[in-house]
């Protein structure tokens, strides 16, 4: 059985024009907080992605055994359970990842995204669509983290690969006349970064834009 429109919905709504992060405005403590480096915003990317798409099964696989008193100490404890499994394999594999993402990859567990599709979305449909809509939300996060990512390091390095300026001097000078001076490394730049993709985001869409503003 092939996908329906609805289906496909699920999975490319949430990409921009209901995009979790920069619409809804949900998850944004790690969009600011880790994507001073593009790795560890791909990494933060992978782990969300695998938690969300995994718990939004788990959750739908239990949505008709759970309690409804208890179904929020059900949920996080999947979650729980899934980001403990996501940060082991990153301190086996990724140590230096693991500490610079620090808390933040705990903190997942009480992502308002994760929380948020499995109380209104997992607890109601069946795995199938449930795991759609996990990469569909997954996505939209992962999108709007690596793009502030993106552009907080194009000033100097993007993965570790020279953008701008030449680590060997010439001449006295850098190559292009520019020396990356981490400007864009600072806190408040992952603000301002993050307000910029809102609003070209709102210019493309008028729909975005709500009455009065």
């Amino acid at each position: 059985m092939g996908l329906t429109k609805k289906d496909i919905k699920l999975v490319t709504d949430p990409l921009w024009d209901n995009n979790p992060v920069t619409v809804q405005v949900l998850g944004i403590c790690s969009a600011l907080a880790i994507t001073a480096q593009l790795k560890a915003a791909i990494v933060m990317s992978l782990s969300f992605t695998f938690v969300l798409a995994m718990g939004n099964v788990a959750i739908s696989l239990l949505r008709n055994v759970i309690p409804p008193k208890i179904r929020i100490i059900a949920q996080l404890i999947v979650a729980a359970a899934l980001v403990i499994v996501v940060d082991f394999v990153l301190k086996a594999y990724v140590y230096d990842l693991s500490k610079q993402l620090s808390v933040y990859v705990g903190l997942i567990i009480t992502n308002c995204i994760l929380m948020g599709r499995f109380e209104a979305f997992a607890l109601g449909n069946p795995p199938g669509k449930s795991f759609l809509d996990a990469l569909g939300n997954a996505g939209g996060y992962s999108i709007a983290l690596l793009i502030v990512a993106f552009f907080r390091e194009l000033l100097g390095s993007i993965l570790g690969f020279q953008v701008l300026g030449d680590p060997i001097k010439k001449t006295g000078v850098y190559a292009l006349g520019y020396e990356n001076n981490g400007f864009m490394l600072l806190a408040p730049m992952a603000l301002v970064t993050y307000g910029i993709v809102v609003w070209v985001q709102r210019s493309r869409n008028k729909a975005l834009i709500e009455e009065g503003h």
